[in-house]
């Protein structure tokens, strides 16, 4: 039988001890999940607030990467995946002040539509001379990795990197344009560039080459669940078997010993042939500080971002007061604190009655370090002055709750891809170790629940 420890409850370690289920239960394995915190989940946190669905972490995950939706569907929760409002799918850039609607047949900034980008105040005309120009722009083999900023800029410009690409990636990674890999973030356009040269010629190639029929609806953008992503891990933990599962239980180091590895956590050690660490990047190099310096250094080298999230619930007033649409997105450039906010009423219906409007409102990087050691209280008021000033909403919400992440979005700066190959060998040098989490290939749900299930198919293989 093979001893098998997971070090790490959240979404990563959840799945890697899911995959490892089935056999335990034939005998073949044993397993221990050890988490440091008194919650398995990590950021999948849902709470019910007067009638209303409030996500303290993601609240949805893209429907295109499909690990997300298969776990649910093995577990039997299909029924219970919702999708999102694309109907009624819009969201505006803050632009001197003003919500300006991203124009129809942007494809995550490229456009694809001449008239609707042609016509839309979003952009100068420099920059939409820019994007003409830019449907003859030759092939090019970069031969070294870039930033994200650096390539939208090369075809676009620098106003397209602060009006779009540097707020939709603030969204998803809590980071900058400037920092993060072309390769790791964009490959698919590390690669358009290198086939087609110009983006926008790619992403019509390839609309061309795989038509949808007439009569199928397109999938929506965003799935999660009727009653919130922590649905998720409610659904999964009873199946685990629970006196596997430790809660309050920190790790602090692990050491290789006579082919396998033994545990240091608290007053107790134990021995184990494999370990998974699903944990951030930041705190598995201090676990492996003693057994692997290499393979720590490395570790520590990925940056990570923090962020907080804010719940706020209004009345019927409000709702109606609101602007169409799913939210909307903060340059840099306006000096703003907050980065975005949605409308999750628009988003998912499902998340709120239809006599209220729930807002969710969003700081990460910097601009979340800088409220960090403020109250609630405090950062609720500076959330309220910010939207008072964006939509004129001076309502007194019915609720508002304040959810701070230290250090949990990964950032994938340039360079990210080759420092995951030191990673990888390095990590082939130690016996039966496997990394899992949102640091490595992936910083959404289901790259994380794919990560957990590779990390656990790899011990079992090895």
């Amino acid at each position: 039988m093979i001893r098998v420890a997971i070090i790490g409850g959240g979404i990563s370690g959840l799945t890697a001890a899911f995959t490892l289920e089935d056999h335990r239960r034939a005998g073949a394995v044993e397993y221990t999940l050890y988490e440091s915190s008194p919650n398995l989940g990590g950021v999948l946190r849902t709470e019910q607030i007067q009638r209303c669905i409030v996500e303290a972490g993601p609240d949805s995950f893209i429907t295109e990467k499909p690990w997300a939706a298969d776990l649910c569907r093995t577990l039997g929760i299909e029924n219970q995946l919702i999708g999102s409002n694309d109907a009624g799918r819009k969201t505006y850039i803050l632009v001197s002040g003003r919500l300006i609607p991203m124009p129809d047949g942007l494809m995550f900034m490229v456009p694809t539509k001449i008239l609707p980008t042609g016509l839309s105040p979003l952009f100068s005309w420099t920059t939409k001379l820019r994007m003409a120009q830019e449907l003859f722009h030759p092939p090019r083999a970069a031969q070294a990795d870039e930033s994200v900023a650096s390539l939208v800029e090369r075809h676009y410009g620098k106003e397209m990197v602060d009006r779009l690409a540097d707020p939709l990636l603030s969204g998803v990674y809590g980071g900058e344009a400037a920092n993060l890999s072309v390769r790791a973030v964009l490959p698919r356009f590390a690669e358009m560039e290198r086939t087609h040269g110009s983006l926008g010629r790619a992403m019509l190639a390839a609309r061309k080459k795989t038509p949808r029929p007439a009569n199928q609806p397109a999938p929506p953008l965003f799935t999660s669940l009727k009653n919130g992503m922590q649905q998720l891990v409610e659904t999964l933990v009873p199946r685990l078997n629970p006196s596997s599962l430790l809660t309050n239980a920190p790790v602090q180091s692990i050491e290789p010993e006579a082919g396998g590895w033994t545990i240091s956590a608290g007053l107790k050690s134990d021995h184990f042939d494999a370990v998974i660490l699903a944990v951030p990047t930041h705190a598995a190099a201090k676990i492996l500080s003693l057994c692997s310096p290499e393979l720590s250094a490395e570790l520590a080298a990925i940056d990570y971002s923090s962020s907080i999230t804010i719940g706020l619930g209004y009345d019927r007033q409000v709702r109606k007061s609101l602007p169409p649409g799913f939210g909307f997105l903060v340059p840099r450039s306006e000096q703003r604190r907050l980065l975005a906010a949605t409308f999750v009423h628009n988003k998912f219906p499902h998340r709120a009655p239809d006599d209220r409007a729930l807002l969710r409102c969003f700081f990460a990087g910097s601009n979340a370090e800088n409220i960090w050691q403020l109250s609630d209280d405090a950062i609720i008021a500076v959330v309220r002055n910010e939207l008072q000033q964006i939509l004129s909403l001076r309502a007194e919400p019915l609720f508002a709750r304040v959810y701070k992440w230290k250090s949990a979005m990964a950032q994938y700066c340039v360079g990210h891809l080759e420092r995951l190959d030191r990673i990888e060998r390095l990590r082939q040098q130690l016996p039966k170790l496997a990394l899992a989490g949102n640091g490595y290939r992936g910083i959404g749900v289901p790259d994380c629940i794919r990560s957990g299930t590779n990390a656990a198919e790899q011990v079992l293989t090895r």
